[in-house]
């Protein structure tokens, strides 16, 4: 192995390790009072299912999850919401399905192997991606991804479904286009697809689009997907026949003005560590009104995924077009509905687009690589969990306007994601298969 290529192994391996002591730290530090409450949600409302009991109606859940000892934290800003984060099931049939098995184990063993598999796959995913561009941009490529890697403590804090899925739909891709152990990439992407459809259903339509052998495993993926969800269903309508509708009314009561999954200013939990990057947060600080802000924000996201779209169907796929295409759409995925900064993992499918037009050496290189930096600085944990210690000690927001505290702790996140798809969509549209290199 050539010493660019250790280097940027080790600076992979540095973000991995400061990723696991660190998110272990908290973890631990938090478990008595609110730790893996993302897991929990998802854990007894696959225990209440198993017991034949309605995993979607509230007093049915908190029954089961108070009859196993559990108590929620005595802090009142704490519990009021860990009140919300739990005992309300905003979870897909399918996702308590694949953690059903989890459920035959205790619930400290079970967190923790949740925590090794959510650990294990985002660092194996991060690994994946470096080795697709390791023999060009070792130790650039390995900076970035252990960026990304070291500033996702908040996964194994809270234990939610976003690190495997994301990490999954990332594996999925590197084995297509590596064509190595394909059949275990399309599980990969079923799984994803089923747990959190809106966290890998982008990536999905654009090996959909990119056509060929891509089709092909995009359409097994959603197969199987299938498969799971029809068999999630009848093992869950049996206990819970009208679980569509209970499961759209625990969505509507999570997301109402002030609730935890709220985008808007008032919000219980959607700023701070874990914040909400979806465009909504953005255009909810101008007007307040779900009907405003999702509106604006549906018609820019469609209007970009149209122009993709297009630029897809059209276009004869080759590596470097698909980066491109991936990239876009890995930014834009997080933008359209609810997303917390967690989901953004996926921006490891930036990467190698980024290296990509930085082997160019010129502005459209350096454009990349400040924006991809940005987006992973500014979707991470750890420059956010430093940001608010800094603030808070300086009492900052306190005495800060309401709109500069908007302008620091809600505009970054989905302001930069915007403009990292805008920039690879803008790479993509104006680049051809025949075009030999990218010119500033």
């Amino acid at each position: 192995m050539s010493k660019a290529r250790l280097d940027g192994l080790y600076l992979l391996l540095l973000g991995s390790a400061l990723f696991v002591l660190l998110g272990t730290a908290v973890e631990l530090s938090h478990a008595a009072s609110y730790g893996m409450e993302d897991f929990k949600a998802v854990f007894f409302g696959a225990r209440c299912a198993l017991q034949q009991t309605d995993p979607y109606l509230k007093t049915e859940f908190l029954r089961i999850y108070q009859a196993a000892g559990e108590r929620f934290p005595t802090d009142p800003i704490v519990a009021r919401s860990v009140s919300q984060a739990i005992p309300i099931c905003i979870n897909l049939p399918t996702t308590l399905f694949l953690i059903a098995p989890f459920t035959l184990l205790p619930l400290t063993f079970a967190e923790a192997l949740w925590g090794f598999l959510t650990t294990a796959s985002l660092i194996f995913a991060g690994f994946l991606v470096w080795t697709l561009v390791a023999d060009t941009e070792a130790v650039l490529a390995g900076a970035l991804i252990g960026l990304l890697i070291a500033g996702s403590e908040l996964l194994l804090l809270v234990g939610n479904t976003a690190g495997v899925v994301v990490s999954l739909c990332v594996i999925a891709v590197c084995c297509f286009v590596r064509q190595r152990l394909v059949l275990a990439g399309v599980l990969c992407l079923a799984v994803s697809l089923a747990i959190k459809p809106q966290d890998a259903c982008l990536v999905w339509l654009c090996l959909l689009l990119a056509g060929g052998i891509y089709r092909k495993y995009a359409l097994q993926s959603f197969l199987a997907a299938a498969a799971l969800a029809l068999a999630a269903i009848l093992w869950v309508a049996h206990v819970s026949p009208h679980w569509a509708s209970e499961l759209s009314a625990n969505l509507a009561l999570t997301s109402a003005r002030g609730g935890l999954n709220d985008p808007g200013p008032s919000s219980l939990g959607g700023h701070g560590l874990g914040m909400v990057v979806s465009l909504q947060a953005l255009f909810s600080i101008i007007r307040d009104d779900p009907r405003f802000y999702n509106l604006i924000s549906w018609a820019i996201c469609g209007l970009l995924l149209l122009a993709w779209a297009v630029k897809a169907l059209r276009s004869h796929s080759t590596p470097r077009m698909s980066w491109y295409a991936l990239a876009s759409i890995a930014a834009l995925s997080m933008l359209p509905v609810y997303h917390r900064s967690y989901d953004a993992r996926l921006l490891l499918l930036t990467v190698p687009a980024c290296m990509t037009l930085w082997r160019e050496k010129n502005r459209t290189g350096w454009c990349a690589l400040l924006l991809t930096t940005a987006a992973i600085l500014f979707t991470g944990d750890l420059f956010w969990a430093v940001f608010f210690a800094i603030t808070d000690s300086l009492h900052f927001f306190s005495n800060a306007s309401p709109w500069m505290t908007a302008l620091l702790q809600v505009f970054p996140a989905p302001l930069i994601l915007l403009l990292a798809s805008l920039f690879y969509l803008w790479i993509y549209l104006r680049e051809s298969p025949d075009t030999p290199a990218v010119k500033a």
